[in-house]
């Protein structure tokens, strides 16, 4: 591999990785600085957890640069282990165990001195909320209480990079926003994480850049925001009205144009008789709800949809099915 970039707390550069004939990971760039979140997006398949696992040393690159705080993960993987956190997609938690005793097997292998180590599972129980329960078995859990353990073994060292591989999976909101808190303090106090997830609300609230990849490679880069701006189509507006509405009725009011049934909103799709508009601004919503009431009627019912993130990762990697 290439010589390493230390600015970053981790660094991809071309990185490429093939299964058997199969490229995963075909030229994947991207850096996350310290006290940093970003999201890794994709739709099944695409690269993300490639990514992760070569980052986390479990895989070899094929070509290309990867590196964890500043260590190759190909030539130094003791180093790179030794400076991140990993929180796989499969809970990664011995069942049987307490959750005290699952966190006493982890600060074992990371070598943590006796002083050190009771400090960091206090620090850890008290992240997952587990502190009253650090003594039960694991096993009785609910699933967001084991997601929020699989969480806390990863934060036992305080690591400097946090790879997160979708850890909000089936979990109640209770835990989701305890999750979040703990990463967002993982980032205040400098740590760079690299967050994986489905959920695009998720990475819209908490992520402060998103690199999406499908197939292997980076097709979008940057914040949310300005994904959503670059990349999105315009504001919907689904109209219900009374009676049917002409082909012209649009005409006259500038910013607002209609579109094909197709183009299609996210709303609950309405009965009657429908109208899909998309707009500019949210100021030409009214004049269109006012036209469409003078000549269709009345407006029985009307959705909004602004253009989110979910609309980007749609509108770059199709909406064909994934398995």
């Amino acid at each position: 591999m290439q010589s390493v970039d230390p600015t970053f707390a981790i660094s991809v550069e071309d990185l490429r990785l093939r299964y058997g004939t199969r490229a995963a990971l075909d030229g994947v760039s991207f850096t996350v600085e310290a006290g940093e979140v970003v999201g890794l997006l994709g739709p099944n398949g695409a690269g993300k957890t490639s990514t992760l696992s070569v980052l986390a040393t479990l895989r070899r690159p094929s070509a290309g640069t990867a590196a964890v705080a500043g260590h190759a993960v190909d030539r130094e993987p003791a180093q790179a282990r030794r400076a991140l956190g990993l929180v796989p997609q499969q809970i990664a938690l011995y069942p049987t165990l307490t959750a005290r005793e699952n966190l006493q097997f982890f600060v074992r292998l990371l070598g943590l001195s006796r002083r050190d180590a009771s400090a960091a599972i206090e620090r850890a129980l008290d992240v997952a909320g587990l502190a009253e329960r650090a003594d039960d078995i694991v096993s009785t859990f609910s699933g967001g209480m084991q997601r929020r353990l699989n969480l806390a073994c990863a934060l036992l060292h305080t690591p400097r990079v946090l790879l997160l591989d979708e850890p909000t999976v089936g979990v109640d909101p209770q835990s989701r926003e305890r999750i979040f808190t703990a990463v967002r303090e993982q980032a205040a106090a400098g740590a760079a994480v690299l967050y994986s997830t489905h959920y695009m609300e998720e990475a819209e609230r908490l992520c402060d850049r998103v690199v999406l990849i499908d197939d292997g490679r980076v097709v979008a880069a940057g914040t949310p925001a300005d994904l959503v701006r670059q990349t999105a189509r315009r504001m919907r507006l689904t109209v219900v009205t009374r009676t049917p509405l002409a082909e012209n009725w649009l005409a006259g009011i500038d910013g607002a144009h209609g579109l094909r049934a197709d183009d299609g909103a996210d709303a609950p799709a309405p009965r009657g008789n429908v109208a899909l508009v998309g707009i500019d601004d949210l100021a030409v919503a009214t004049f269109v709800l006012e036209v469409a009431a003078a000549v269709g009627g009345g407006v029985l019912e009307f959705h909004l949809h602004q253009p989110s993130l979910q609309d980007v990762f749609i509108e770059l990697t199709g909406r064909a099915l994934r398995d």
